[in-house]
């Protein structure tokens, strides 16, 4: 995991992206998310700010192990509002409510007031929330959302006296990616690409980086000049590297997670990759996050992308095809602290059995 706090470009907390922090960005604990500017504090699921006329609005929020009531669905997210601390009690470990919530209570009048003026809200994602997205024992920054609707709601859960509760409740969705601002950090890439085309990293970023936007087209300037969508994802590519995919690589030091080969060069640095197992972009539309990415030797996520091996619900790895390329192990190699999910794997397997067996091909 990047250190975020050796950056000394960090903007100011605002609407919007903060300066310096791509999406993707992960960070240890709370208090490192509010030195960045994230959040206003350490404890509270809503962030405030004044706007230009002086009163309240939303900034941010963090989904880590909330109520019962929200659902995140990583691209559309259903988020309850807050409660002051006496209002709220535990039962089982899951936050419940007293009472009803209110419309006027500080934070939740700010992030209505956020849906009022259409201001974009960060959503931060702790490794308590839903297992599909968590990332690993830390808070990961997960770009920008708009609120497309609130209402009051009825509470699954009534008051300790059976009272219906009522919540004050949010729908959010992430804005697409080419809508998510390019941070300073993706700039500086950005400015490199344009005087550089060959840049000074492996080869085989660049080059999966331009395989994932192989089917972008190109669009044309004014000028007649032509600009490929592909730098764009490229930029995107060396961001979330130092992130996500980096992230699940440092957890298994870099040993392959389906055949347990550790590549390992002449500066003794060890090589493997992050390999998605429900791809990212249309189609599949997977998300970039740590439950979603395998650390795997270039043979075996080549092996993964194209279907020759597939990943049973007990996490046994079945061999399709190429059965000469080497040995995989009989189960996929899992940490505690990676939380591989089973929606993926599924996914990828039920995607490859749709289309066949690829040896009689």
């Amino acid at each position: 995991m990047i250190d975020p706090l050796q950056y000394d470009w960090v903007g100011e907390r605002r609407i919007g992206h903060i300066e310096g922090i791509a999406p993707a960005a992960e960070f240890h604990r709370r208090k490192q998310v509010k030195r960045n500017n994230l959040h206003r504090d350490t404890m509270r699921g809503i962030s405030w700010l004044a706007d230009e006329d002086g009163s309240d609005v939303a900034d941010a929020i963090v989904l880590h192990g909330g109520y019962d009531d929200d659902k995140d669905d990583w691209s559309w997210v259903r988020y309850t509002g807050a409660s002051p601390d006496k209002e709220k009690y535990k039962d089982g470990g899951v936050p419940k409510l007293r009472c009803s919530q209110s419309w006027t209570y500080q934070d939740n009048a700010a992030l209505k007031r956020s849906y009022e003026r259409g201001h974009p809200i960060r959503v931060i994602r702790g490794w308590k929330g839903d297992s599909r997205y968590s990332p690993i024992d830390c808070y990961r920054y997960d770009g920008l959302y708009t609120i497309t609707e609130i209402r009051t709601a009825l509470s699954k859960w009534p008051a300790p006296d059976g009272t219906p509760i009522e919540i004050c409740q949010f729908d959010l969705r992430r804005l697409p990616d080419e809508l998510q601002d390019p941070t300073s950090v993706e700039q500086q890439i950005a400015d490199l690409l344009d005087e550089q085309e060959e840049l000074d990293l492996p080869q085989e970023q660049l080059e999966a980086a331009e395989g994932e936007s192989e089917e972008e087209s190109e669009e044309e300037s004014p000028q007649g000049e032509k600009f490929p969508k592909t730098r764009a994802a490229r930029i995107q590519r060396l961001v979330r590297d130092a992130a996500v995919s980096r992230n699940v690589k440092d957890l298994y030091g870099g040993e392959c997670q389906a055949c347990g080969l550790r590549l390992v060069g002449p500066d003794g640095r060890p090589y493997s990759e992050g390999a998605h197992i429900r791809p990212l972009g249309t189609p599949h539309c997977g998300p970039d996050v740590e439950p979603n990415v395998l650390c795997l030797c270039p043979n075996c996520h080549v092996r993964l992308d194209i279907g020759a091996i597939i990943i049973e619900d007990d996490w046994s790895i079945i061999v399709r095809a190429g059965e000469l390329g080497g040995n995989v192990l009989s189960k996929l190699k899992r940490k505690k602290e990676h939380h591989v999910h089973l929606d993926y794997v599924r996914y990828h397997r039920e995607w490859w059995l749709e289309k066949g067996d690829p040896s009689q091909e």
